[in-house]
């Protein structure tokens, strides 16, 4: 299934993502809590995701599974900045936020690749109709922060 397709790459993956967020409930115990608070997506099914890298002469093709009961924390921007973009638990940021996580705690996916990590991030924001304001805002972000303070174009 097509998910986002321009001149530098595709997304595809084999169903529809089926995502939800979890609440705490009142007879958990404070760790499971806290597991919720920190990571409060959940990807319900196995989703075998393909990434079509086209800015080489010849594309790459990548492809990984996200597998059934992963967890993450949705789009990680500072609270401060929620009026101004919106929350980590915008609907509009979860897949993309699903799939750039994945790929920030597995660089071999995509060949340790930081900025196609990038692409895919912005390509997932605007097929979730994400305003362009609000990509730039977060591509140069998350760019930045990336090359600063964690993910370099080698392995770490």
């Amino acid at each position: 299934m097509l998910w986002y397709k321009d001149d530098e790459i595709e997304i595809d993956f084999n169903i529809i993502p089926c995502t939800t967020m979890l609440f705490p409930l009142p007879s958990m115990t404070k760790q499971e809590k806290k597991e919720i608070t920190d990571k409060p997506f959940l990807n319900k099914k196995p989703l075998f995701v393909t990434i079509l890298d086209k800015r080489q002469t010849e594309q790459a093709e990548y492809k990984f599974l996200i597998d059934k009961g992963y967890r993450w924390d949705g789009a990680s921007i500072p609270r401060v900045f929620w009026r101004l973009i919106g929350s980590k638990t915008e609907p509009e940021f979860q897949i993309a936020s699903l799939l750039h996580d994945k790929l920030c705690e597995n660089h071999s996916f995509i060949n340790n690749d930081r900025y196609l990590s990038t692409l895919v991030l912005i390509g997932c924001m605007k097929s979730a109709d994400v305003c362009s304001f609000k990509r730039w805002l977060i591509k140069h972000s998350v760019d930045n922060y990336q090359k600063f303070c964690g993910w370099r174009n080698k392995c770490l």
